[in-house]
Parts: C-alpha cells; sequence; structure tokens
C-alpha cells in the first residue's frame, strides 16, 4: 500500500526553491541551510548541538536505513531547525533500531523535507554559500515565505550558545561504548580532574574524557574563571557548540583569565573562543566544513589525519601573534585546524575527535590532554 504523503517547500533566500515532501513534524522552519558529507552517522548529527540555528541537508542519498535507537545520542535533545534529505527510508532494518527516523524527528518537533534534488542543492550551497532557508508544510506562498525568511536574525552576531549549554554544574560519569555490555555506567576515575565548558557539548568528548582516566565536571557556558579556579582543577577543557564565537565576548573574557592559569584544551567552538582569547579574530567560511571526511595534516609529524568537523567560522591564522604557532591545517582549503601556545600550557582543534559521526584518527588527543595535565600538576 502506498504511503500518504504531505507537500513541503524549501524556499532559500536567494529565491530558490525546490518541492519535496514532508516527514518528521509538521510546520515550518527557518535557517541557516547547510550540507553534511557523512554516510552514515545521521542520529549523531541531529544531536549535535553545534547545528543549532541550522537546517542540515545530507549529501548521501539514502537516509533513516537503519533507523534511531537508544545510544547513538549526543546530546539532551535536538536543536537543529531543519531537515533535507533526498529518499527517506520508511521502514528501517536493524537489530539496534527502537523507532523510525521520521518518528523521532516528529517527536522532537523538527521539520523535515525529503525527495528534492540533495546533489543540486549542495552543489547551489557551494557555489552561492551557505544561505537562510525555510521549510514549511502548511504555507505555498512564495512571497509570505520570503518575507518570514526576511525576519529571520541569522545566525552572525547571535549568542545561540546560552540555548544549548547547561543549566547548572554536574558531574559526567559515562566511559566509553563496548558492543557487548554498551556504555560504562557510574565510573569513578580516580585521575585528573577536569572542568569542561559546557557550549554545547557532545556527550561522547564527555565520554572519552572519561575513559581516558578523568574525574568530569561540567559547568554552564557562563561560569566564571574564579568559579572554574575555585574549583581548582588539573586542567580545563572547552566543548564545541553553535554560531559565531564572535558574539561571546563575555566567555571569551572568562577563557581569557584561565590562559596560563591551569591547562587547556579546545575543541571546535572552544578552539575559536581559544582563538580570540589570545588576541585573534574569526571569520565566517562560504559554506562551512560538516561531514566526517575532511583530510587534517599534522604540521608537526607530517601526519594526515581524517577528521570528522562541523563547523561555519573559522581563526584567522594571520591575526594570531607570534606566540601561537599553528599545528594542524586542513588540505582542502589550508585554513587553520589546530593550534598551540608556545609558554602556555594550552592546544586547541577545530575538527571532532571524538568521533561520533567519523574516524578514530585522532582519539591520541585526549591522550595529549592527559600529558599535559601531567606536565603540569
Amino acid at each position: 500500500m502506498a504511503l500518504a504523503k504531505n507537500k513541503a517547500i524549501l524556499l532559500l533566500e536567494d529565491g530558490t526553491v525546490f518541492a519535496g515532501w514532508s516527514f518528521g513534524a509538521a510546520g515550518e522552519a527557518v535557517g541557516e541551510v547547510v550540507f553534511n558529507t557523512s554516510l552514515t552517522g545521521y542520529q549523531e548529527v541531529l544531536t549535535d548541538p553545534s547545528y543549532r540555528g541550522q537546517m542540515v541537508t545530507m549529501t548521501y542519498p539514502h537516509i533513516g536505513n537503519y533507523g534511531v535507537n537508544d545510544d547513538d545520542v549526543e546530546s539532551r535533545k535536538l536543536f537543529l531547525s531543519g531537515y533535507i534529505v533526498r529518499e527517506y527510508c520508511h521502514h528501517p532494518s536493524s537489530w539496534r533500531s527502537r523507532k523510525s527516523l521520521g518518528s523521532y524527528l516528529e517527536e522532537h518537533g523538527v521539520v523535515g523535507i525529503e525527495g528534492i534534488d540533495t546533489r543540486f542543492l549542495t552543489r547551489h550551497i557551494r557555489l552561492a554559500g551557505a544561505m537562510p532557508g525555510i521549510i514549511s508544510t502548511e504555507d505555498d506562498d512564495l512571497s509570505s515565505l520570503a518575507e518570514k525568511l526576511r525576519r529571520w536574525p541569522g545566525i552572525v552576531g547571535v549568542n545561540l550558545v546560552d540555548g544549548v549549554t547547561s543549566s547548572a554544574p554536574y558531574e559526567w560519569t559515562q566511559g566509553d561504548w563496548d558492543i557487548a555490555d554498551g556504555y560504562a555506567e557510574n565510573l569513578s576515575p580516580g585521575g585528573f580532574h577536569v572542568v569542561a565548558y559546557d557550549y554545547g557539548i557532545k556527550y561522547n568528548i564527555l565520554r572519552l574524557l572519561v575513559h581516558a582516566g578523568c574525574r568530569v565536571t561540567v559547568v554552564p557556558a557562563e561560569t566564571t574563571a574564579q568559579e572554574v579556579l575555585a574549583m581548582n582543577p588539573d586542567g580545563v577543557f572547552l566543548s564545541n557548540g553553535p554560531g559565531d564565537p564572535a558574539a561571546l565576548g563575555d566567555y571569551v573574557k572568562q577563557v581569557g583569565l584561565l590562559i596560563g592559569r591551569k591547562p587547556m584544551f579546545g575543541i571546535c567552538l572552544g578552539h575559536q573562543i581559544i582563538g580570540l582569547a589570545l588576541g585573534g579574530s574569526t571569520y565566517k567560511l562560504k559554506f562551512g566544513h560538516h561531514g566526517s571526511n575532511q583530510p587534517v595534516m599534522d604540521l608537526a609529524t607530517g601526519k594526515v589525519e581524517i577528521t570528522s568537523q562541523n563547523h561555519g567560522f573559522c581563526v584567522d591564522t594571520d591575526s594570531l601573534g607570534d606566540e601561537v604557532e599553528i599545528t594542524h591545517i586542513n588540505l582542502n582549503d589550508r585554513t587553520v585546524e589546530g593550534l598551540k601556545h608556545r609558554r602556555y600550557p594550552l592546544f586547541s582543534i577545530q575538527y571532532h575527535p571524538e568521533s561520533s559521526p567519523g574516524p578514530h584518527d585522532s582519539a591520541y588527543l585526549f591522550k595529549r590532554f592527559i600529558q599535559l595535565m601531567a606536565a603540569n600538576r
């Protein structure tokens, strides 16, 4: 029996229109349209808080075939604005599946559209750049949709972290996943105490810190340097998160007060905040890096890592002073992917070493953080 489908429209800021079918929640969604090149891992993509304010296009054409499970989540909810696919699989098949992707989106109020030419959309974004778009299942008047799109404030200059960070500090005790036993629960490692700033932190980062032997305290983004120092941690971790780092002046100031006081490791937005705290600047990329197949070179070793990435902004290499060393570069566009300070115990990377989704090439960076804390204890 054929499935009943409801029409949906995707309108881009430049007037480009895509007609497709609705799946997930009904309604309307506005956000910056980006594309993700991962072949698998759509549940981890959906639950990455760094996508707040964005609508994600999957370049792989067949999405939803293994359903949704209880383990592959990276945050407490879905923060993205909308979801765009070529072909949605209505009948998933996997021993781990607990529900369909469409029901998962509907449960979390995320509007999706399927049946459009995502290859054309991706090429359009690559040429014209990431831009605002609106998905609607209830309004097919293009003038009306265009007016709604014009009223959207965008993501540049907007603090999107406030909507994803935790409301209070908490201890994280869950460890890494094992195929036989699942996640190791309620671990009490007695090693280094790490205070992790939550700008939209992904759970697998916390799991790998615990797996490395750390006792992890997660704190909200607005936590002051004085409050962190009062906890007397062995190290400070700065997490990933959504949006424009230049809009986070208060957070940057507090990080600046911690630099040189405690060993520090930053990932993605945390890397950008460190760059700003060291006196650098950031800029918006044309269409960002979103996917699990970005090649990055470690300049110290010459080794190439295939990395998972999700960011639309970048640290300006030329804005950093002589005391900051660039450690990693993206081999696609030569943008900065890692830095360290020549005097202070500090390093950061733009990509995601926690491999959710993505390769494990960069997992050594968690060990590097342990070594940094050990050397400065």
